[in-house]
């Protein structure tokens, strides 16, 4: 029996032999295998069309071929012969057609420049290489020039030219200063694409005197410098500001023409104050998206890999505040000679016909022209086998003699295109290049592959047998590849045998027998076992391996997947491992694996090393860790799994728990999977698409959960189209010309597959516009440019991945970016209601000038000057917002008698609107607020003196003041009330003809037209010999006296006082008389003239009176003053509430507020009329009620 070679199908990689696919355009040159087999010259490497060389280095120029027999090489310069044994610097490399020219030594490279095509020839025919134009790079020195100072005016438009010299390839242009920084571009300052320098308008900063263009020759690494320019900016009144026009281009239009597969850049710079910004449209299209990118600060439009589908008229449009201006560049995209179909090698044998293609295309239309053996068709030697027909050489017959290479050159105006393609007729019976007798070994229902490289010509036809007397194999159990291969997809144990490839053709047959071995899986079939052992005990760990008989197995124990310690308490016999005087450090998980040379398991179990224990107790505690995890029925959407349950420690286990772990897409982190009971070992996974699964389970007993078990091996499910959706999808313009389409994207485990994306498609709701759509990549925003302003769209993002679409999505709707409305209210109408409240209508606007969310209105309003002229000032302006489609609201808390005026603007996300035109209203006069301050001041005998400031709020012209007053006796009863009348104008009055020592209240106030204002109030005494005053309580305005005489030791007061006690004994003496009669105490009229007296008891101090206080407010005027408070030393009193106290904005509360907040109202919870003889004052409309009515 001849000598197997052996193979195994598990250690060989799936290398799949191409060598019948290349058969038919190429002939291996493997010499072992057919060494005595020709082949015309194929040219592999050359230098490129148009090859630019360094002159300070030796000219190489490639030119590799390859062929049987090996090709000769020829070169041609110039269109005639180059021989170059005649030039002494030029010499080729052997073996091949490289040219290296010696210019170091001496010679110029100058002298090479020039034409070159090399020829590579056999006896079988000529391949040609492309022209190659060889030219030394060239980095010329600026010109000698002198440039004059720059000055220019603040705001003035410049452009700093450049105009480097020709150099080859063009240089890299640049600005630097002195330092070599590069100075600073922006819109206003940038460089164009010819490298000169725009300013939009100048600034004094834009002022030095080293402005300099530099240009960078990439291929000879050197840089040139132009000479500094200076440029002075006059930082005077800056010029005028002026709307755009275009620095370049120049005119309207323009022409652009680029060629297929380029950038076109397009460029459009513009000057104008404030400077402009530049737009870029596309007439009758869209611009290409994913192609389309804008530089230099928006001024370049550039798009890539251009194609015919390009040309156009493009609009680039320059704004500022004062106008725009438009220019448009029509583009012509042209195209030099591309490939549709290149010409393939052709390998036939004698009599058989074939085909030569050469397809181009290109703008303008290529030629098409045919050449054999470097030779042009039409005069080289006939061939009867060959007939042309355009781009299509058609064989027919051939003989040996048809051998050739065919050179098809596709060329217009712009460029060529040279292919090489042989015809090599050759007439051989099939060859088996795959080694006999090769024995491949296989694991059982594991893929097998049987190789059966081969050669012929004609190309053979490859047939599988299986023994010697077997029927071809066919695709139903088998898969037949291109190149020769079998492969058994699952081998079974009746795989095994003798396989027989067989290559046949018209020239003969030819076959190769190959073995195949399956060989039975590598299994434990007892596991190590968890163990729990005492310290210094012995423990033995169990491992039976079951393996095919012809394989020995390597059997392996580790610990902590590391090897075994060094140390001669472990031994290892055929199936266990010992360990004896276990220690603590012993404790671990050991792992017993056996390897064959097709395949390897491994099992492992733990130990855990407890402190000995005299009396053996039951161990109840957590499960042990279930083991000897297996995947077994393994379909695309289920698995089931099976384990071997741990020691449950004396506590019966109540379920297993499963979890996963997706290698693929969340490393290390597990998720919950099933729960089963306790009894079962198995459990039916169901699984999602395109997963590496590893399954670890748990168990549960009533102590608790054990760790979770040894992971399962890996599992990966087949990719599936995704089965959902993005989420949250929305499409918000965040620009008036833009719409955001953002969505929450899958996670890796949702993605089904790989490869996920997003098409994104949208369209215009209300139009009849096709869905537009794009696919990118795994990301969770798109942005639409170029769109209408706020206008709706119809949204939707579907998922995708390598093997399909997700469902189609249900629509979404989302807006394209807000702009500032465009129109103002109209027709805006203001009712003053009263001198505090008024009502503003205005007329809506229309819907589609709003370009946004109608969000509401907002009134500006805000009080110009007051009526009277006297205080002419202006205010910080106020505003209130109405939500909504409102037309009219109410303007609360104004000013009486003031003069304001307001607008309306209408109010969209991205902001406000024009305001309307400014509307003025008066509001009409109110009720003046209390006077600043009353002093009382000159006390007499029979005489005071009031002063006064005015109010601080007139609301209004004051008419006069009103001042009423009243003495208090010594019981604290009220006396008649007397009324005064004082012009508007004064501030200061004298009271005459008063009584000597007594107290007078008074009352004061101010008067407009309208009504009285709130009063102020104010206590005195007139004199003896020496009076005083009482003056203010700071908190509640109560007077008190700060000069006081000691009258207690006048003779006269002594004998009033004795004749005061006796009238009171007198009168109780009666008063006890007639109670006892029935009749009542007459106090009716005292309690009608002074409510709720409080008579406080008197303080000697110094010889002086008891010091009282009276309530300011309305409801306790009539109240004495308590006993104890103090007011400053000037005597004033100051007004107690401001206008905007917390009185005025109740409803119906009657009552006060103390400096420290709390209540001192009546008890009653009615308000207390005014004094005898009165008046009632007027008050101003709540601002509550006011705000009531607010719309």
């Amino acid at each position: 029996m001849p000598k197997k070679k052996h193979f195994s199908a598990g250690r060989v990689p799936l290398i799949l032999f191409l060598c019948q696919m290349i058969s038919a355009l190429d002939v291996p040159l493997d010499s072992k295998l057919l060494g005595d087999l020709v082949q015309p010259p194929t040219i592999t490497q050359q230098s490129p069309k148009d090859y630019i060389i360094d002159p300070r280095e030796n000219i190489v120029i490639q030119c590799e071929a390859k062929g049987r027999p090996p090709p000769s090489f020829s070169w041609t310069r110039n269109g005639t012969h180059f021989d170059i044994d005649k030039d002494p610097l030029v010499t080729m490399k052997p073996g091949s057609g490289t040219l290296v020219i010696n210019i170091l030594s001496e010679g110029k490279a100058e002298t090479y420049e020039g034409v070159y095509q090399c020829t590579a020839r056999n006896e079988r025919g000529a391949a040609i290489s492309n022209n190659i134009v060889v030219r030394p790079s060239r980095s010329p020195l600026w010109t000698k020039e002198r440039l004059e100072p720059i000055t220019l005016r603040n705001g003035q438009s410049l452009v700093l030219p450049c105009r480097p010299p020709i150099g080859l390839p063009p240089a890299i242009i640049f600005w630097m200063d002195n330092s070599f920084q590069r100075l600073p571009q922006s819109e206003r300052v940038s460089q164009g694409l010819n490298g000169d320098l725009y300013f939009s308008n100048v600034l004094p900063e834009d002022t030095r005197e080293d402005y300099i263009c530099y240009a960078r020759f990439n291929h000879t690494q050197t840089i040139q410098q132009k000479q500094p320019i200076s440029l002075k900016v006059i930082s005077a009144k800056p010029s005028k500001e002026r709307p755009p026009t275009f620095l370049t281009p120049e005119g309207n239009e323009s022409l652009k023409e680029e060629l297929r597969g380029n950038v076109l850049s397009l460029e459009c710079i513009a000057e104008g104050l404030p400077t402009p910004v530049i737009y870029w449209i596309k007439e009758d299209g869209t611009l290409p998206v994913n192609r389309t990118f804008y530089r230099n600060f928006k001024k370049t439009l550039q798009i890539t890999q251009v194609s015919e589908a390009d040309s156009g008229n493009y609009q680039c449009i320059a704004k500022n505040t004062l106008g725009a201006v438009h220019h448009t560049i029509s583009v012509t995209v042209k195209a030099a000679p591309y490939w549709i179909s290149a010409p393939q090698n052709l390998v036939l044998s004698p009599g058989e016909n074939g085909t030569l293609i050469c397809r181009a295309n290109g703008n303008p239309k290529p030629r098409i022209g045919w050449l054999t053996n470097g030779v042009p068709v039409e005069i080289a030697p006939d061939d009867p086998s060959r007939k042309i027909d355009g781009d299509t050489i058609m064989f027919s017959n051939v003989q040996e003699r048809s051998s050739a290479v065919y050179q098809c050159n596709a060329s217009n105006e712009y460029g060529y295109l040279l292919a090489n393609a042989f015809v090599n007729v050759l007439a051989e019976p099939p060859r088996i290049l795959t080694s006999a007798n090769i024995l491949y070994q296989v694991i059982a229902n594991r893929p097998a592959l049987l190789d059966c490289a081969f050669f012929g010509s004609p190309l053979p036809t490859i047939e599988w047998f299986k023994g010697t007397k077997g029927r071809a194999l066919h695709e139903d159990i088998y898969v037949l590849h291109d190149n020769g291969t079998l492969e058994i997809p699952v081998a079974q144990k009746d795989s095994a045998g003798t396989y027989t490839c067989v290559a046949r053709n018209k020239l003969g047959m030819a076959k190769n027998e190959v073995h195949l071995e399956i060989k039975d899986p590598t299994r434990i079939i007892k596991q190590p076992e968890y163990a729990v052992v005492q310290r210094g005990s012995k423990v033995s760990f169990e491992c039976k391996v079951k393996h095919d008989d012809t394989l020995i197995p390597t059997i392996m124990w580790l610990k902590d997947n590391g090897e075994l310690p060094n140390d001669e308490r472990f031994s290892v016999d055929k199936d266990h491992l010992v360990v004896t005087d276990v220690s603590d450090d012993d404790g671990g998980t050991y792992t017993c694996a056996a390897n064959t040379t097709l395949d390897s398991v491994s099992a492992s179990a733990g130990l855990r090393v407890v402190a000995p224990t005299p009396t053996p107790a039951p161990i109840y505690d957590v499960p042990n860790p279930p083991f000897d995890l297996e995947l077994t029925n393994q379909l695309d959407k289920s698995v089931q799994l099976t384990w071997t349950p741990g020691d449950d420690n004396n506590s019966p286990i109540t379920k297993f728990i499963i979890e996963y772990e997706d290698a693929m897409h969340e490393a290390g982190i597990w998720h919950h999977q099933a729960e089963v009971s306790g009894t079962q070992t198995t459990a039916q996974l169901t699984l999602s698409p395109y997963v590496n699964y590893s399954f670890r389970v748990m168990a549960e007993n009533s102590i608790g959960r054990s760790v979770p078990s040894e992971a399962s091996e890996q599992y990966l499910t087949k990719a599936a189209e995704p089965d959902q959706n993005p989420t949250s999808v929305e499409g918000i313009g965040t620009e008036p010309d833009n719409l955001v389409i953002t969505w929450k994207p899958l996670n890796g485990f949702q993605s089904n597959g790989p490869g996920l994306q997003y098409k994104v498609s949208w369209r215009q709701k209300d139009g009849d516009d096709e869905w537009t759509s794009v696919v990118v990549a795994n990301v969770s925003k798109y942005i639409v440019s170029g769109t209408p302003t706020f206008v709706p769209y119809l949204i939707k993002v579907q998922a995708l991945n390598d093997v399909g679409f997700a469902p189609e999505p249900a629509a979404v709707m989302g807006h394209s970016g807000e702009d500032l409305p465009m129109v103002a209210p109209g027709n805006v109408r203001v009712n003053v209601v009263n001198s505090t409240l008024a009502e503003v209508h205005w007329d809506p606007v229309p819907l589609k000038s709003v370009r946004g969310h109608l969000q509401g209105y907002r009134i500006y309003y805000w009080k110009a000057q007051s009526s009277s002229k006297r205080n002419r000032r202006h205010i910080e302006k106020k505003i209130l917002t109405f939500q909504g489609s409102k037309t009219h609201g109410m303007l609360p808390g104004l000013q009486p008698y003031s003069h304001y005026t307001l607008n309306v603007r209408v109010v969209n996300g991205k902001g406000e609107g024009p305001a309307s035109t400014d509307r003025a209203f008066h509001t009409p006069e109110g009720v003046p607020s209390a006077p600043s301050s009353l002093k009382i001041v000159n006390p007499t005998l029979d005489s005071l003196t009031l002063e006064w400031d005015p109010p601080s709020h007139p609301n209004g012209v004051l008419t006069e003041y009103t001042l009423r007053y009243q003495p208090i006796n010594s019981t604290h009863e009220l006396g008649p009330l007397v009324d005064l009348k004082i012009p508007a104008n004064k501030t200061r009055w004298t009271l005459k003809h008063l009584n000597f020592s007594t107290r007078y209240k008074f009352y004061f106030y101010a008067q407009t037209s309208v009504g009285s204002g709130s009063q102020i109030t104010e206590e005195a005494i007139t004199t003896v010999d020496e009076a005083g005053i009482l003056p203010p309580d700071v908190g509640a305005g109560k007077a008190m006296a700060s000069r006081q005489v000691d009258i207690a030791t006048q003779g006269w007061f002594i004998g009033l006082m004795c004749a005061v006690a006796l009238l009171i004994l007198i009168l109780l003496i009666v008063c006890f008389i007639r109670r006892n009669k029935g009749g009542k105490y007459p106090v009716k009229e005292k309690e009608d003239a002074h409510a709720d007296p409080e008579i406080q008891p008197m303080k000697e101090d110094d010889g002086t009176f008891g010091e009282y206080r009276s309530f300011e407010s309305d409801a306790e005027d009539h109240k004495p003053l308590k006993k104890g408070s103090r007011t400053p030393s000037d005597r004033t009193v100051k007004k107690e509430d401001s206008d905007d106290s917390l009185v005025d904005y109740g409803e119906g509360v009657n009552g006060q507020f103390n400096e420290d907040g709390s209540f001192i109202g009546q008890y009653s919870g009615k308000k207390e009329k005014e004094p005898a003889e009165g008046n009632e004052s007027s008050e101003a409309p709540s601002p509550v009620n006011a705000m009531n009515s607010f719309v």
